[in-house]
């Protein structure tokens, strides 16, 4: 699957754009060319060589603050998506082979949690637990896990009458034994694209709270949180907010432009995505230069 993205134009960009956003997250703060906590009487200063993106209202320098932040956006939105994925992609298989008790149960709870407002949720968890980014996300994943719940069990329920699992079941083959040979690959490309655009709403959803100044102990700084700070002083600085904005948009577009990719080269189009290469290229083989000196 990894080559048929790769093959795409759309899928290579979404990979390049969150490959250097990974990066960002990981040698961001080693990259921060000044401290991000360091305060200083220069405030709201424009753009200069020992400030590239200018000071906010406390004199610290923005392009760092930027930096070290990046690690706990990124952070954030893939615990989100990982608490997700396992939260519901392991129940959601589980519900078409453990019994009614079991799929009635967990239907039941998938409903509840798409009910439940994310936000005002998370709020409550952190008045209860203390405010810690951590908490939140898990909270947040929890509520988000709906998605892979039945995306996975939709999957699951298209192999589940299908005469090589039921052939397995007959010949007294376990659960996780049907599931890991038989159910698994079939399961993984929806999940895959469903991870994807969580992971996109993921960022989304961590620079909400941070905004709302949720989940993050003054003075840390994340995207979010820079967001908000601009907006008090956009009289001075009108174009302080387009940097994190900007980061936030261009991950959140690679993170859906790398569902899309998967999505079109996952089961029935891949297949013809594949063929319709293969085709090609048996047709430029066929129709390559003719031979020195000609034929007799």
């Amino acid at each position: 699957m990894v080559r048929r993205i790769l093959g795409l134009t759309s899928g290579r960009i979404a990979v390049t754009v969150l490959g250097l956003i990974a990066l960002l997250a990981v040698l961001g703060p080693l990259l921060a060319p000044q401290d991000p906590l360091a305060t200083s009487q220069n405030v709201l200063a424009g753009t200069s060589g020992a400030h590239w993106l200018g000071t906010d209202h406390l004199g610290r320098d923005v392009l760092s603050r930027l930096l070290d932040g990046s690690r706990v956006s990124v952070a954030g939105s893939l615990e989100v998506a990982v608490t997700a994925l396992v939260v519901g992609t392991v129940p959601g298989i589980l519900s078409v082979h453990l019994g009614r008790p079991f799929e009635w149960v967990t239907l039941r709870l998938a409903d509840t949690l798409v009910a439940l407002p994310f936000l005002l949720f998370a709020v409550a968890v952190i008045a209860l637990l203390g405010n810690g980014l951590t908490q939140a996300m898990l909270v947040t994943g929890v509520l988000v896990s709906p998605l892979f719940y039945r995306v996975s069990r939709a999957a699951t329920l298209a192999v589940a009458r299908s005469q090589y699992v039921e052939a397995a079941i007959v010949s007294g083959a376990s659960v996780g034994w049907i599931v890991r040979r038989h159910v698994w690959a079939k399961v993984l490309p929806p999940v895959a694209v469903a991870f994807a655009q969580t992971v996109g709403t993921g960022f989304v959803i961590v620079s909400s709270l941070t905004f709302l100044g949720i989940g993050v102990q003054p003075p840390e700084p994340t995207w979010g949180g820079l967001l908000a700070s601009d907006l008090g002083y956009l009289g001075l600085r009108p174009w302080a907010p387009l940097a994190p904005a900007l980061l936030i948009m261009v991950t959140v577009w690679a993170g859906n432009l790398l569902a899309d990719a998967i999505r079109d080269v996952s089961g029935e189009a891949g297949r013809a995505l594949v063929a319709g290469r293969a085709a090609r290229a048996h047709r430029s083989a066929k129709s390559g230069p003719a031979p020195v000196g000609g034929t007799r």
